[in-house]
């Protein structure tokens, strides 16, 4: 099973005298990886290595660096670590010791590892989609009691008898929801199966 970060976390480790300082945090959204990027980027430093990956979508970049050592070893440790929708940006202020490829490499993605292992872990639990029609009666009662199941409403269209609703939540809590479908309706809401998220 994946994990994420619950919050963003750093970590800092000298090698041979280059400071590298790793940022890293949850993202949703590939334009949240990059807002995070520009974020906490240091213009001043030497280098501003980065890595995301959100679901099957990731990209890397090396800023400068010899190519593949900086970008790809740090996705390379956030695949390692079973992390998804993360980000990680790991700052380097050159020390004037060149480190060669390897120890490049090494230097970006241990900085990656260290720190993913640093920060506060969640599992990614993978959520069912599911649709159903509600009337206007039951709405109001059956949005409040989703918040409960830790079930998310993804969309809502109205007509002129109430909302057709797609609502995401984990797979062992469907049944839970089913029978809150047929307390609030007296059995008249059904559940239809959408494609798994």
């Amino acid at each position: 099973m994946p994990f994420s970060l619950s919050a963003p976390c750093d970590y800092q480790e000298i090698i041979r005298k280059s400071r590298f300082l790793a940022h890293a945090a949850p993202v949703a959204s590939a334009a949240e990886a990059q807002a995070f990027i520009e974020q906490v980027s240091d213009a001043g430093a030497t280098h501003n290595c980065w890595a995301w990956k959100v679901g099957a979508q990731y990209r890397f970049s090396d800023d400068g660096e010899p190519g593949g050592t900086a970008g790809r070893p740090m996705l390379s440790a956030i695949e390692g670590q079973d992390c998804d929708q993360v980000v990680v940006v790991v700052t380097r202020w050159y020390g004037g010791i060149q480190l060669g490829t390897g120890g490049l490499a090494r230097a970006y993605g241990g900085t990656t590892a260290k720190c993913l292992q640093a920060g506060e872990r969640i599992e990614l639990v993978a959520l069912s989609r599911w649709r159903c029609h509600c009337p206007f009666g039951e709405l109001a009662l059956l949005k409040a009691r989703l918040v409960d199941l830790g079930a998310q409403l993804e969309q809502e269209h109205f007509d002129g008898t109430g909302a057709e609703l797609v609502i995401a939540l984990p797979q062992a809590d469907v049944d839970r929801l089913r029978r809150l479908l047929a307390d609030i309706s007296r059995g008249q809401i059904s559940l239809e199966a959408c494609d798994s998220v």
